[in-house]
């Protein structure tokens, strides 16, 4: 079972930078690739970027080239380091795992980010 602890939304000016993190506990996180998804009002979550443990990264369209995920393994971890932040950045972002082992997925509680002037 994935304990997360996510922080790190706030509100934030359009072409700002924002950094959300997520702690995990409860696993082996080597094992898991990590992840956010995003979930803005009246939208479905889709996924905005993820990471393997051994670094290999994986981005939406709309976020490739302004967000940076990155990964802790000593401290278990995930990073999104988000610039040129746009409106439609603004979402709930959610901390995402998924075990190699038994690709059972597991999400966070959500932090919401907003974009607004």
């Amino acid at each position: 079972q994935v304990q997360f602890v996510e922080s790190g939304g706030g509100l934030v000016q359009p072409g700002g930078s924002l950094r959300v993190s997520c702690a995990t506990s409860g696993i082996i996180f080597s094992f898991y690739v990590m992840g956010w998804y995003r979930q803005a009002p009246g939208k479905q979550r889709e996924l905005a970027a993820t990471i393997t443990s051994t670094g290999n990264t994986n981005y939406a369209d709309s976020v490739k080239g302004r967000f940076t995920i990155s990964r802790d393994n000593a401290k278990r971890t995930v990073y999104l380091q988000m610039n040129s932040l746009k409106p439609e950045d603004t979402a709930v972002y959610y901390c995402y795992a998924k075990s190699i082992v038994t690709m059972l997925e597991s999400w966070g509680q959500g932090t919401q980010v907003t974009v607004s002037s």
